[in-house]
Formats: C-alpha cells, sequence, structure tokens
C-alpha cells in the first residue's frame, strides 16, 4: 500500500471538557493518541493541526481578571501562541508515549507556526470567531456591558465571545513542517489555527485575532500536497436535516451538492460550515486527494472502510 501523507485536524473541544484543568486535558489526549497511532500503524505520514477556541477563551479570561500594572494581561495571539505551545506539548507528549508502548520507533514534533493574514481581511470588521466557554444569554449581556467584548449565540449551545477570524494568507514555516515531516517525524503544527500575523515592511507583526483552525489545516494540508485532509468533529458523518425527523447522513458527496446545502444553511456557522468549507477548498486546490469528515472514534471504521463523510472530485 503507498504511503499516504495525512493532515488531521482535531478540534479543541476534543481537548477540553467539562474539567478546564490542565491535567483533565492531559489525559483526553491520551485518549486521542490511542485513535492518532492507528493511522501511523497503517503506515501513513501524519500531520496533527488543533484547536484551540475554549483554551485560548478561557486563558483570555485569567488574563483579564488578574490585569493590573505589575501584571499587564497579554495580547491575543501571544494567547493563541501559549495555547498552541502547551496543547502542542501535551499532544506530542501523549503520542510518543503512545507510540513507544506499541514499540514503534517515530519521533513526534511539535512546531509553534506563525500564520500570515491579510491586514484588509473583512474578518477585521466583522467578529465572527467563538473562543473560551459558553454562557447563557444573560452572562453574556453582563459580560458584554463590562467589557465591551462581543458575544454571540454559537449553534443552540449558548453565547461565547468572539473575534476576528481572517482567512490564512500562508504559513510561515511551512518548508520547516515539511523537512520535519519528510524526515520521518510526526508533526503537530499550526496549532490553533496558527499565530495570525501580519507582513509589515518586511516585519512579521502579531495581530489580534484567532485564525480558524479548519481554514488553517487546509492552507498547510494543501501546502504538503496531502493525500487525505481529515477534519474530527463529535458525528460519525455529516448530516443535513441534522437532528429533524427528515435528518439524512452524507456519506460520498460531491462539492456541488455541498455547495448546494451551504445556500440552503444546512451547516451551523459555529460549529459544522467551516468544516464542510475547508473540506471543499483542499478538495478544490488538489489535484490527486480527498477529504473526510468524521470523528476520532470512527478512525478505525475510516482506515478499514473508508467510513464518514468523503469529499472528493
Amino acid at each position: 500500500m503507498k504511503k499516504r501523507k495525512i493532515v488531521v485536524a482535531l478540534g479543541g473541544n476534543a481537548i477540553l471538557s467539562s474539567d478546564p484543568s490542565a491535567q483533565a486535558q492531559k489525559d483526553a489526549l491520551k485518549e486521542t493518541a490511542k485513535h492518532l497511532v492507528k493511522l501511523i500503524q497503517n503506515g501513513d505520514e501524519v500531520i496533527i493541526t488543533h484547536g484551540n477556541g475554549p483554551q485560548v477563551g478561557n486563558l483570555l479570561l485569567q488574563n483579564i481578571a488578574a490585569d493590573s500594572e505589575k501584571n499587564p494581561a497579554f495580547p491575543l495571539d501571544s494567547l493563541v501562541a501559549m495555547t498552541e505551545g502547551s496543547i502542542g506539548y501535551w499532544l506530542q507528549n501523549a503520542m510518543q508515549n503512545e507510540l513507544n508502548k506499541l514499540g514503534i520507533d517515530k519521533p513526534v514534533v511539535s512546531l509553534v507556526t506563525q500564520v500570515i493574514v491579510d491586514k484588509n481581511d473583512p474578518a477585521f470588521e466583522n467578529l465572527s470567531k467563538p473562543i473560551g466557554p459558553f454562557y447563557s444569554e444573560e452572562e453574556a449581556k453582563q459580560q458584554m456591558a463590562e467589557t465591551n467584548a462581543s458575544f454571540k449565540e454559537d449553534a443552540g449551545r449558548g453565547w461565547r465571545k468572539v473575534v476576528a477570524s481572517p482567512k490564512p494568507v500562508a504559513i510561515k514555516e511551512i518548508d520547516s513542517i515539511a523537512s520535519l515531516v519528510n524526515a520521518g517525524n510526526v508533526v503537530v503544527a499550526t496549532g490553533g489555527g496558527g499565530i495570525p500575523v501580519l507582513e509589515d515592511n518586511g516585519q512579521l507583526v502579531g495581530v489580534e485575532a484567532v485564525i480558524d483552525k479548519d481554514f488553517a489545516s487546509q492552507k498547510l494540508a494543501n501546502d504538503l500536497g496531502a493525500d487525505l485532509f481529515i477534519v474530527l468533529t463529535g458525528v460519525d458523518y455529516v448530516y443535513v436535516n441534522y437532528n429533524k425527523p427528515n435528518q439524512e447522513k452524507l456519506e460520498k458527496v460531491s462539492i456541488e451538492s455541498l455547495k448546494q446545502y451551504i445556500k440552503e444553511e444546512q451547516f451551523a456557522p459555529g460549529s459544522m460550515l467551516p468544516k464542510v468549507e475547508a473540506a471543499i477548498a483542499f478538495v478544490e486546490n488538489t489535484d490527486h486527494g480527498k477529504a473526510v469528515i468524521t470523528s476520532l472514534e470512527n478512525l478505525q471504521a475510516l482506515i478499514e472502510n473508508e467510513s464518514g463523510t468523503i469529499i472528493e472530485k
């Protein structure tokens, strides 16, 4: 079997449960690693990305609560870097330990990654990226009154703080990531969508934003020439008419069909829509690859039977 190059996008909510402690998140990633190593056992090259929405939101709240002249709050780009580093470490550690248990001699490397965005991106005027914990409407309105932050209702799950979410233009460390992959490493990169930076007169400058991890992962997958782009979520399949009596799961589906479903507003903007859009963008920008949206628990079935929602040309 030909060795495939696979980019796997892991959601931040798969790491953070009701217990926000570091130990709980490390324990969650230990379970995650048990599923992800199945791809490596299958002989594939694996590049892992991850979300950080809940984590960076919680860290932002901690910074605001502790903000003082002696201990000033950090800007959002630095908080993204901090969570990218911590989650990358936890995931690198969990994957390496799981590989060692299985007797697989393969190094794991996590790389803090800068992602270039466009200063003229309309996202800076239209705040849309949810970060942090969920609030009731009353709690969200209180937060807005106290902090001048923006909150929006998120796919029926509650209210969350929203920030700018510009599209990725380029991954600064792409050559380093490719070199690590080609040298046989399992690589964790563009965590949390990467650190958003602008190019200004030859300098890279951090900006207050969070890049959607699905779009950054798609950019990474295309730039690496990946054979498969896997977007992991909480369900085994993408559905239309989700949670309705006429709910229908999508198995093999065309780009044209997905675009029509988007026009029909079948996918929630705060959850499934960016995953579907990223999968479409990957397939449209590859000559040979395909995308799959499925759950972490369904990885073995994906390997054996191509289970999940499969998008290809």
